[in-house]
């Protein structure tokens, strides 16, 4: 009987949602600690909610339409023709394409079993968890046009650049038996995860008279408007806190000058503390208000989505060793250099 008891509670204690535990906790805490500081947060973060909601919805319209039409089944035509158009379209591909950094393992594991060239998926690779068009649209809500238009053009280049680095070091002869077979022995093929580029289905734009096309819409807009908004919120009150408690004085000194070492440094704090690309986009904008350099937030920003733990964690179970160093190399070069350029140029 006990041990009936403690599986069900151990099973409760599984399905609860992380971040909205972790939102409860902030509170309960500030609640014992500091009572004045809990309507003043949540005040904080319901208007952003309510500021970035236009934004919000557009984004989860245009993710469930992605769902509900099948547009995520065009990747295969990503990577057909010459090695140097597969990896430009690849690499633009990833820049508009609805995958997460792990989310798109198993299309990774799948293309990669099926022989397409390794440079054209390292290009595809890097470039898919930097940007979608969801996350674009909340850039625009947060960061503003520019920036999520610099910060698009820096994940396609970013793609470009680990697409034709991998193509060069293959050339150069460079771990050439490796790259030719990335995966590790136990990787797999991406299972059911990858059938939709082993098996492309055709898109139906005009998805709505099908009622099982429509029910999928409405599923995935209620799947993206928790996922969505649950850490938007985290991120907004985690903001209102830093905005407290972190003295602008220290953002300013560490990260303020957009320099080669404060760009760096915020794209190492970017591996270990990014949460979620839709979560920093708060606290970037947050930093950015107290004094760190733009620059510096593109950094973080791009070196924290491609090698954030979690990503790292699911690129080094699928790839061999080399491979693994290749993708790192290739996302802290890349980000480093798009935050000296947008510092440079903004």
């Amino acid at each position: 009987m006990t041990s009936t008891v403690l599986n069900r509670f151990n099973r409760s204690v599984r399905q609860l949602d992380k971040v909205f535990v972790a939102i409860i906790l902030i509170l309960l805490t500030l609640a014992i600690l500091v009572p004045a500081q809990v309507s003043s947060s949540l005040g904080f973060m319901v208007k952003n909610l309510v500021l970035v909601s236009p934004f919000l919805l557009l984004s989860i319209g245009i993710a469930a339409y992605a769902q509900a039409s099948g547009a995520d089944n065009l990747i295969a035509k990503a990577f057909q023709g010459h090695i140097s158009v597969m990896i430009v379209v690849a690499s633009l591909f990833g820049a508009f394409s609805p995958f997460c950094s792990c989310g798109v393992i198993p299309l990774i594991a799948a293309l990669l079993s099926m022989g397409v060239p390794v440079s054209a998926v390292m290009a595809f690779w890097l470039s898919s968890p930097l940007m979608d068009p969801s996350m674009f649209i909340l850039t625009v809500g947060t960061l503003g046009l520019q920036f999520a238009i610099a910060k698009t053009v820096a994940t396609v280049a970013i793609g470009l650049l680990g697409g034709f680095g991998t193509l060069a070091l293959m050339n150069a002869g460079i771990s050439t038996v490796t790259f030719r077979n990335p995966l590790r022995n136990d990787a797999g093929n991406g299972g059911c995860g990858g059938n939709r580029v082993r098996n492309p289905k055709p898109v139906v734009w005009k998805f709505w008279p099908e009622s099982e096309r429509r029910q999928t819409f409405w599923q995935g807009a209620r799947k993206n408007a928790w996922f969505l908004g649950k850490w938007l919120a985290l991120a907004f009150l985690l903001e209102s806190l830093m905005l407290v408690y972190v003295p602008n004085v220290w953002i300013q000194t560490v990260a303020g000058n957009g320099s080669l070492l404060s760009v760096v440094g915020a794209a190492l704090v970017g591996i270990p503390a990014y949460l979620n690309g839709y979560a920093a986009l708060p606290l970037v904008e947050g930093l950015v208000n107290q004094g760190m350099a733009p620059g510096a937030g593109m950094a973080f920003l791009l070196a924290g989505g491609a090698t954030s733990i979690p990503a790292m964690i699911a690129v080094f179970a699928l790839a061999r060793r080399p491979v693994f160093l290749a993708y790192l190399g290739f996302a802290f070069l890349g980000s480093v250099t798009a935050g000296l350029v947008y510092s440079v140029l903004f």
